[in-house]
């Protein structure tokens, strides 16, 4: 009889404890999601929410289109609207999208300025960029109790916007000296950065990124500070930082630049960006964490949540996305993924019904500008059909920057292999103005293919290693995307772009 009650009192533990398990934040299962919640490039991540409705904007830099508006309703599945900015005004980074008396609008700084474009539906028309002619870098916009205007800076200080939000009416004014960082801890630099600000009850929040953008893996961080005047004096949070690696062994590392934002149920959420481990050159990719405020006013990470674990999801409508890399280039529009490196010239491209057209340019990858778009995954293959006129070469290549890309080329008649800029002629005439290519990229490794019907593939003899083609390699806080190369005279038109993820 003690032994049929001990079995039984051990299987309801068991059970219990299996309970337990389920309803842990650590938990695996349907209700659960795992960070990134943007695979690939999309760093400095700035959120607003709009009723029950979620929208993000990311840094663009050299890539035109700029400024792709994301929305969500569930913080976890994104569909890309629309791009916010068409003319180019150099490397853009640091957005702050924020919505004032039913208008939207996105800060930004490029070359050496700050700019603004609005919309009075997030869907667009947006304006053309307006010059507010200050320099400084990362605009934060915030709205005082009076209904002014301001815009903070990475150095902690502000200025007083009109209310339109299209002008500075006013010197910028010191106010924030940020969170000393020990001395003994590796960063790249002091480097307050990235300032968002909230007024929650009598305070007003600011979280600003210090430590460096990349570098050391434990550099980068999120850090708290709250105030009851935007003068200051500011008091630090006694949980900073809020978000830091803190050992070489972390998937994700240089965690900083947050945003944070309430749902529509009351919870409150972070996002902010971070470097993988070993995959660097998938930029910085967006991250999604639980905060919860403390007694005394404060907020951080509930304990027991990390950012490489399962994470319970939000309450929230559910939200869907369909959106995919593959592309048959259909209709009169680029899809929402594309663009062009350092350029945006429309008279260089045609969407006809028979692919894409694009007018050859440069005499290399690098200087081609080519037509970009970021990859989910760390494997996977990419095919693209090609057509070729005249004397224009393609290209299906993984390209960093003018300085660093390869891939496989084909002219009229030949495969080439391109490899840091070094060409080898890796088959001869088996081109006639026609011809499949493919890229297979298997954690870093990348081999090369052919096709002349799109049924049998032929591996070329070369193959290339990316790892290395990152931001602490190569600088620009750039990324390793698929890009569709036009090169020399003539143009070559892109078919079935295929993407497929390798698990």
């Amino acid at each position: 009889m003690n032994k049929i009650i001990i079995t039984i009192f051990l299987i309801q533990l068991s059970f219990f404890a299996k309970a337990q398990y389920q309803v842990s934040p650590n938990a695996k299962g349907p209700g659960f999601y795992m960070n990134p919640i943007f695979a690939g490039d999309y760093p400095d991540p700035s959120i607003l929410r709009d009723g029950d409705n979620y929208y993000m904007v990311h840094s663009s830099f050299e890539y035109y289109p700029g400024l792709l508006v994301w929305h969500s309703k569930d913080l976890i599945n994104w569909k890309p609207v629309t791009h916010a900015l068409h003319k180019k005004v150099g490397s853009v980074y640091a957005p702050d999208l924020v919505k004032y008396k039913n208008k939207f609008y996105i800060y930004f700084p490029a070359n050496g300025t700050n700019y603004v474009v609005t919309a009075d539906s997030i869907d667009g028309k947006w304006t053309e960029p307006i010059d507010l002619k200050i320099g400084n870098i990362d605009p934060g916009h915030i709205t005082d109790e009076q209904g002014k205007r301001y815009l903070f800076f990475s150095d902690g200080g502000f200025v007083p916007l009109s209310d339109d939000g299209l002008s500075i009416t006013g010197n910028q004014k010191s106010s924030y000296k940020g969170w000393p960082i020990p001395r003994d801890w590796s960063i790249e630099c002091f480097c307050l950065e990235g300032p968002k600000l909230i007024k929650r009850g009598k305070y007003y929040y600011l979280t600003v990124a210090e430590g460096g953008t990349a570098g050391p893996v434990t550099g980068h961080m999120v850090v708290s500070a709250r105030s009851k005047s935007l003068s200051g004096p500011w008091e630090n949070a006694p949980h900073n930082p809020i978000v830091r690696a803190t050992s070489l062994s972390e998937k994700w590392r240089s965690k900083g630049h947050a945003t944070i934002i309430d749902d529509v149920k009351g919870n409150w959420w972070m996002v902010f960006h971070a470097y993988e481990k070993d995959f660097y050159n998938k930029g910085r990719q967006t991250m999604l964490l639980p905060i919860e405020w403390t007694k005394d006013g404060w907020y951080k990470v509930p304990a027991g949540i990390t950012d490489s674990e399962p994470i319970r999801k939000p309450d929230l409508a559910p939200s869907k996305t369909d959106f995919k890399l593959d592309d048959n280039f259909e209709g009169d529009q680029l899809k929402p993924q594309w663009a062009f490196f350092e350029e945006l010239d429309v008279n260089r491209f045609k969407l006809d019904g028979n692919g894409l057209s694009v007018k050859a340019k440069g005499n290399s990858i690098g200087n081609s500008s080519p037509l970009l778009c970021i990859p989910e995954d760390h494997s996977y293959t990419v095919d693209v059909e090609v057509s070729i006129e005249g004397k224009a070469t393609a290209g299906l290549a993984l390209f960093y920057n003018s300085t660093a890309s390869s891939g496989i080329l084909a002219n009229n008649e030949d495969i080439i292999a391109d490899l840091r800029g070094w060409q080898v002629r890796a088959e001869k005439e088996v081109v006639n103005k026609h011809v499949f290519l493919r890229l297979k990229n298997i954690n870093n490794t990348v081999d090369m293919y052919y096709s002349v019907d799109g049924v049998k593939w032929n591996k070329i003899e070369n193959s290339f290693e990316v790892s290395g083609m990152h931001h602490n390699v190569l600088s620009g806080f750039l990324s390793l995307r698929i890009g569709l190369c036009s090169i020399g005279e003539g143009k070559v038109t892109f078919k079935n772009f295929k993407y497929k993820p390798i698990k």
